[in-house]
């Protein structure tokens, strides 16, 4: 039988296990034009809480009774299309799935001799791309300047952190813990921690790491540590926005500084973003990515939990900092 999860309800603050459902169904045949495919790597994400909710956003939100999407790594086990043969491995916003039919439309393949499976929904894949892209395009870094990012041990901020370092940047890593903070200067070449958990003041935390100040902040997390950053960011400063997971469970609206007179005195630029506005960018940033990789720039953690029947504990995880590097689920 083929195992599908499904979205029962939608969560109120932070999801449980019971906003889950399984289900299970035959596993389908393939017509002509179409694959069918075995899912083998799952990749969980933060930005998946938001499709949960009845709102409207930069996508559709999940409907109630119907299967959770992300990204997959998948293998064709059997082939009607001309494009893709028995064998291939393939990424994909695919269903939450162990088979699916799928059309081939915006399937890619990847070759697993060339890097692991699991990288193409990490370092080589939106994740990386959303780093480089995110810090080139909008932090704009220059040799010498001094980057922060919040979220830094996890799969996007690892990657902006040592994207930063190999463009000249001083480069400080806020996270939760003083285990990712090693991992963050000892793996990940980081300049500076903050673990923001036991600094008692973060805004003095932020400038006693930054004495020069703050050029660029990538910001992942948003609320009360994206406070203590703004508060020493310099004249002319760039701050990319990528994620608020601190804000994603929150039934209420937060009340924090209010951000205007920041960021007109310092005439600082805060720009939110979403990968795919920079998607004619994509082959180019995946280049990079690569050849960093080849060359022993650029490295990557990931935390692989075992098993489709462990997707929703593991996405549950992020929420609880759980993950070093990219959160992978593999089947």
């Amino acid at each position: 039988m083929n195992k599908v999860i499904l979205l029962k309800k939608r969560p109120v603050g932070r999801p449980v296990l019971e906003d889950f459902e399984f289900s299970s169904a035959a596993v389908p045949d393939p017509m002509t034009g179409h694959v069918l495919l075995k899912t083998r790597y799952v990749s969980v994400d933060p930005y998946l809480r938001g499709r949960m909710n009845d709102s409207k956003s930069y996508v559709p939100s999940f409907e109630i009774g119907k299967p959770i999407q992300s990204g997959i790594i998948a293998e064709v086990i059997d082939s009607r299309h001309p494009e893709f043969r028995k064998g291939d491995f393939v990424s994909g916003n695919l269903e939450w799935k162990e088979y699916q039919i799928s059309d081939g439309k915006g399937l890619m393949k990847v070759d697993e001799k060339a890097s692991p499976l699991s990288s193409y929904l990490g370092v080589l894949g939106m994740t990386g791309m959303t780093a480089y892209l995110g810090l080139t395009e909008i932090g704009m870094p220059k040799a010498g300047e001094t980057l922060v990012v919040s979220g830094a041990a996890g799969a996007v901020g690892s990657v902006v952190g040592q994207t930063g370092k190999i463009m000249g940047c001083k480069v400080t890593g806020i996270t939760g813990t003083d285990e990712k903070a090693e991992l963050l200067r000892s793996k990940f070449k980081f300049d500076h921690t903050i673990n923001y958990k036991t600094s008692h003041d973060l805004k003095e935390a932020v400038q006693k790491a930054c004495p020069d100040g703050v050029d660029i902040y990538f910001d992942n997390v948003g609320g009360e540590i994206s406070d203590a950053v703004l508060s020493n960011i310099n004249k002319h400063a760039r701050l990319p926005v990528c994620g608020a997971i601190s804000q994603y469970n929150d039934t209420k609206t937060q009340v924090g500084p209010r951000l205007q007179p920041i960021l007109l005195t310092k005439s600082a630029t805060m720009r939110g973003f979403i990968v795919s506005d920079f998607s004619a960018k994509f082959p180019e940033a995946i280049k990079q990515l690569a050849a960093w990789l080849k060359e022993g720039k650029l490295t990557y953690a990931e935390t692989i939990v075992y098993g489709f029947e462990n997707l929703p504990q593991a996405f549950i995880d992020l929420f609880d900092g759980k993950n070093k590097g990219k959160m992978i689920v593999e089947i």
